[in-house]
Order: structure tokens, then C-alpha cells, then sequence
């Protein structure tokens, strides 16, 4: 079973930081897919993947983030 993730991502300021916030959550186990937005900051995370991993991706990343 496939869940889906909404993530409400601060402090990214550009497409680089998009880049970067996508990378982060797509490295943690679980994650089939990843859409990151820089307008109004968020991620929607498809797949099994832990929430508080997929923050602690983001934070790692520079990011600050929390469920949506």
C-alpha cells in the first residue's frame, strides 16, 4: 500500500533549494516518488516512508519542515 505525504517545507528561496529539499526525501527508504514546490513550499512524498524521517531528510538538508 502506497501512502501519500504532505509536507510543508520553509526556508527554501529557489529552484537549487528544490532540487536539493527533492534529493534529501528521495534518499529516505520507502520513497516512490517525490514533488517538491518552492510556491508555497511544500512536498507531496508518495510510498511507505516514515514522516519523521522524511523530516529529518529536510532538516538535514537546511530546510525546515512539518506535516501539512
Amino acid at each position: 500500500m502506497t501512502d501519500i505525504t504532505h509536507l510543508k517545507i520553509t526556508g527554501m528561496s529557489c529552484e537549487h533549494c528544490v532540487k536539493s529539499a527533492a534529493k534529501a526525501l528521495e534518499a529516505v527508504d520507502g520513497v516512490d516518488s517525490v514533488d517538491v514546490t518552492l510556491e508555497p513550499g511544500g512536498a507531496i512524498v508518495s510510498g511507505n516512508a516514515d514522516k519523521d524521517q522524511l523530516i529529518a531528510a529536510v532538516t538535514t538538508a537546511g530546510y525546515e519542515a512539518e506535516p501539512a
